[in-house]
């Protein structure tokens, strides 16, 4: 009997007891947690939820989407980067320096509450061109306008970051996606009151009323084993089971969330959309609509779109903010107006109000609008001008014919205007050259831009459902 009073009082047995007591308490606490609905999964910085725009105001975000800015310190005037900037997509990536400093001052003049952008911060990634668009972003912020971000397909891990010198296309490093949240990190990283451990989204609470669900839809794990960047992008699992917490949190707070992500939620063209819709778009949609998301705002495509999606009474509109740095070189503007809805309207940059505020003696900056519609043109023309002479079997006229009305058409389709905005190309001789000689991929492409949901893609109002 005294052996075993000696062996329970020693020290390891002692030991032993306590642990147990030590898990019993863990035990009870989280079947205690689970009991009362607490998800040990995901946190939420309550500290953070010092909301700068009160209940009850109205509110004004500007919207701008792939600014792709590109650093004056990675090329020079040789025959390289010429060749780089013609042979691109009808950015004006001589000029995102100018057009980003003209915006800079339209958002000073108009005085928005909150800047979102939507992807594709810099042209390819470029370390430099980062920290140059991050010292606009902090000039934006000394405004007192609160700027959020989240990344593009082009923004980190890129292959096809480059310096353009003479005629030599020098291959560089891109930024890692810790580099990207350290540059960004006063950019809506630092305010976060949630964070998704498996992306770079993140949960942001401007306001009392609206909240915004920053979503990272790239794909750019595997970039370093690649050639290219991952164009398409998709939203995992785990982060749309975040999504749902979010919202869980939003409505307890009596909050809508707004979501923001580079990719399309919806395809915004029949014909292209492959890598440019998200992947899982249907079970991102789902999440969405049981979770009362009504507005997606997207960018990617450079196409000013707009396309809802309804199941029963519930309905999401995905809007995609065209390309700052291509013609039309506009950008969005959203306003929260309280107890009615939403507004969305788009705004051209008037770049030569920026120059003449400056003196700015550069002729193209001083013929702007003109200089930007014609620059996007050609890239457009020379680009199905190109793709058809790699066929050998059309006529110059059928090629000039063809090239031409793809070009006049995409000025009107990336601004945002379809169906009767369009109708007076029917009747002229290269567009019925074009529906008798296209190859199938351009006559679907060329009429894929008619009958669309709307008309004007620059403009929708969403009234706000009744409680």
């Amino acid at each position: 009997m005294a052996n075993s009073v000696k062996y329970l009082n020693s020290p390891s047995v002692r030991l032993i007891m306590d642990n147990k007591k030590l898990l019993l308490i863990v035990l009870f606490l989280l079947i205690l947690m689970y009991l009362t609905g607490c998800d040990t999964k995901f946190t939420f910085s309550l500290s953070s939820l010092n909301y700068k725009i009160k209940s009850g105001r109205e509110i004004t975000f500007f919207i701008a989407s792939d600014p792709h800015h590109l650093s004056k310190k990675t090329y020079n005037e040789g025959k390289a980067f010429d060749w780089f900037l013609n042979s691109g997509d009808g950015k004006l990536l001589h000029y995102t320096d100018d057009i980003l400093d003209a915006f800079t001052m339209e958002i000073e003049n108009g005085k928005p509450d909150i800047l979102i952008i939507s992807g594709d911060l810099t042209c390819n990634g470029e370390k430099e061109s980062h920290l140059e668009m991050a010292e606009k972003l902090k000039t934006i912020e000394k405004l007192g306008v609160q700027v959020f971000v989240v990344p593009g397909n082009h923004d980190i891990e890129n292959p096809w970051a480059r310096n353009y010198f003479g005629d030599d296309m020098i291959k560089i490093d891109s930024i890692t996606k810790e580099e990207f949240e350290k540059i960004y990190e006063p950019f809506g990283y630092k305010d976060a009151i949630s964070r998704d451990k498996y992306s770079l989204s993140y949960l942001a609470t401007p306001s009392e009323d609206v909240w915004l669900l920053m979503l990272d839809s790239a794909k750019y794990k595997r970039n370093r084993v690649r050639n290219a960047p991952e164009m398409g992008g998709a939203i995992s699992s785990k982060t749309l089971e975040w999504i749902k917490e979010c919202a869980n949190f939003a409505k307890e707070n009596n909050a809508k969330i707004i979501a923001v992500m580079h990719h399309s939620l919806l395809d915004h063209n029949e014909v292209i959309n492959e890598y440019y819709t998200i992947e899982n778009n249907q079970e991102v949609v789902d999440v969405f609509l049981s979770s009362g998301i009504e507005i997606a705002l997207t960018g990617h495509i450079h196409l000013q779109d707009i396309k809802s999606h309804k199941e029963d009474d519930k309905v999401i509109y995905d809007i995609a903010t065209s390309c700052l740095t291509a013609y039309p070189n506009q950008y969005g503007i959203l306003k929260y107006i309280p107890e009615r809805g939403f507004s969305y309207i788009t705004s051209r940059v008037d770049v030569y109000a920026w120059v003449w505020e400056n003196d700015i003696k550069d002729k193209n900056l001083n013929n702007f609008q003109k200089y930007s519609k014609d620059f996007f043109w050609r890239r457009s023309y020379d680009k199905y001008y190109d793709k058809l002479l790699e066929i050998s079997k059309f006529s110059d006229e059928e090629m000039e014919a063809i090239s031409k009305t793809v070009a006049d058409l995409n000025l009107k389709y990336f601004s945002g205007f379809r169906n009767i905005h369009m109708h007076d190309i029917l009747n002229t001789e290269e567009f019925k050259i074009l529906l008798n000689s296209a190859p199938p991929s351009i006559k679907n492409y060329v009429m894929s831009m008619f009958d669309d949901q709307k008309t004007d893609n620059n403009k929708i109002f969403i009234p706000q459902k009744a409680d």
